[in-house]
């Protein structure tokens, strides 16, 4: 894929996770013109943060920051500066949200998982042609 402004941004705020949340890394990574696909891993909880005791409400939740927390950071960040650049830059307005409201996830449990799901990724430019919102260039 050849990003276009709009999508050399989202990968700028993509880039930036890892700073803004230091106990996640991410790892694979696509960004089509009509969706993003990527692989948060957390690989610790921030050293910094306190751990909260273990109790009925956080029995089964990892350490470290909840990924709803990093897509919701994501996603508000992508939407501000993308409506600057409609503003600012004549980029293509939208209706309604830029993102859709839920986001797919899939907890990687071994080393086979994430290669099956790393491949997805990176081929994923070659099924645009079956996507609905797919134009001939």
């Amino acid at each position: 894929m050849k990003l276009n402004n709009a999508g050399k941004m989202i990968e700028k705020w993509h880039q930036a996770l890892p700073t803004k949340f230091t106990d996640i890394k991410t790892t694979e990574y696509i960004i089509m013109p009509n969706h993003f696909h990527g692989i948060i891993l957390n690989v610790g909880a921030d050293p910094r943060v306190r751990p909260v005791e273990a109790n009925e409400h956080t029995k089964g939740e990892h350490m470290g920051s909840p990924l709803h927390r990093v897509v919701q950071w994501f996603k508000t960040m992508t939407t501000n500066e993308y409506i600057r650049g409609v503003k600012s830059c004549n980029w293509q307005p939208f209706h309604d949200k830029l993102w859709q409201r839920n986001y797919y996830e899939h907890i990687i449990r071994n080393d086979d998982d994430y290669r099956r799901i790393a491949e997805y990724i990176q081929t994923n430019p070659l099924n645009w042609r079956n996507d609905q919102l797919w134009t001939n260039p």
